[in-house]
């Protein structure tokens, strides 16, 4: 019966939020608070990180406030006004910034470092210039650590300062810089035209390209347009294909037509949630012959529903309630490609969709060649699909993107990159 109200009810569930964090083995928890200062979005989270910082023990919490220098080019002249500003905001709300790291297009004059610290109450050594680097973001690291980012964070932490190895990272990002090989992966998508839409993707396939010391070349291809074009003439410089997730019917039959083209011709494929969907339609029309077969989220009345909601969602109309979110166990079967790329039978992924693999039709598509690797231990569900045979045909309903780090490659994209190379 009580009344919910942002403070103290959002800011303690964000508090909480932040406290979770708090685990053995870990030494320092960051928590980012995105937006711009003052935007009424923002402000929740920012009244629950000063309550933090006020009810935390001195040296336990501390700000840092990353700001943009801007340089205008008409006067050629870097502007200060904005980041001082934006610290004014801060301090208006009860946040005194403890480091100042501004963003800036060309290098700082120590004049402009003095001046900020100065008007933005920041000690000079905690105000840090992150100059746009030339060739890669893996480079800014090095170039904070250079500045004594980490020196003064330790500081403020009440934590020991001492040397940074940094060695290894070094010597990673000189093979980030200076890849010695080079490979095309065509990702055919629904949202190509909009620039973030397959940055998870676009970043796992350059993880994995590192790990091989390859730069890997994203060709872009609009799913709509292999409905109406030769699949040969858009994928012919592919050395792998990637199908991604989405939903909706538009551009499924592209999406199809590509993996048609993969399966065919022999070309490393990697489908991923409906890349996967699309796999298991395109294996019941083109190889079993069953020229109606889709996804009841296409055609609701296809006599073929190789894909379709569980049992027990048919009857719900309301798309949050029936997604499948978050991690779930997945067990490979010992020998599979899958269980080749993960080196073990037992993993987790991460889920985020509504239709599954109808296993009314495993038989018929497994006698077809499209081979079941992974299954969901607790429910049933199929989770991997692949073509023994084929040199690496695998499609996955999860998503493997969100597991995929710079310095560990996730295991499928790396499977990709490796047999795209030996192409």
């Amino acid at each position: 019966g009580g009344t919910v109200q942002v403070i103290p009810h959002v800011t303690d569930e964000i508090k909480h939020a932040m406290r979770s964090l708090h685990q053995d083995g870990i030494d320092i928890a960051i928590t980012e608070i995105g937006g711009t200062t003052g935007d009424i979005e923002s402000l929740p989270f920012l009244e629950a990180a000063r309550q933090f910082k006020l009810e935390s023990e001195p040296g336990d919490a501390i700000f840092l406030h990353l700001t943009l220098v801007p340089y205008i080019r008409a006067a050629k002249e870097l502007k200060t006004k904005p980041s001082q500003h934006s610290v004014a905001a801060l301090r208006g709300i009860g946040i005194v910034p403890d480091i100042l790291v501004c963003r800036t297009e060309i290098p700082l004059e120590e004049d402009h470092l003095q001046k900020l610290s100065l008007f933005c109450n920041v000690p000079r050594p905690c105000v840090i210039e992150e100059l746009d680097v030339q060739n890669s973001i893996y480079e800014v690291p090095l170039e904070l650590e250079r500045q004594g980012l980490d020196s003064q964070v330790l500081s403020l932490l009440h934590l020991p300062v001492g040397d940074l190895q940094l060695d290894e990272y070094r010597a990673w990002l000189e093979g980030v810089l200076h890849p010695t090989r080079r490979c095309t992966i065509a990702v055919v998508g629904k949202y190509i035209r909009h620039q973030d839409a397959y940055k998870s993707i676009y970043e796992s396939l350059s993880h994995a390209g590192i790990k091989h010391s390859c730069h890997v070349d994203i060709l872009k291809i609009e799913a709509e347009e292999l409905e109406s074009h030769n699949p040969a003439e858009l994928l012919k410089e592919a050395d792998g294909i990637l199908v991604p997730g989405g939903f909706g019917t538009r551009g499924v039959n592209g999406k199809i037509r590509a993996v048609q083209y993969a399966r065919e011709n022999r070309i490393p494929f990697l489908g991923i949630c409906l890349g996967m969907q699309c796999a298991v339609i395109e294996t019941a029309r083109n190889v079993l012959g069953w020229s109606d077969a889709d996804s009841t989220e296409f055609a609701p009345a296809t006599t073929h529903p190789v894909i379709d909601l569980m049992a027990e969602q048919r009857n719900i109309t309301d798309k949050g309630g029936t997604m499948r979110l978050g991690a779930y166990d997945c067990r490979l079967l010992s020998g599979t490609l899958a269980a080749k790329c993960y080196g073990k039978t037992d993993i987790s992924e991460r889920h985020r969709h509504r239709y599954e693999y109808n296993s009314q039709f495993k038989e018929d598509l497994e006698k077809a060649g499209l081979k079941i690797s992974g299954i969901n231990p607790q429910h049933g569900l199929v989770e991997i699909v692949e073509l023994p045979g084929h040199p690496f045909f695998l499609a996955c309903q999860f998503h493997p993107e969100f597991k995929s780090r710079p310095q560990a490659a996730h295991p499928l994209f790396d499977g990709l990159i490796a047999a795209a190379l030996d192409k």
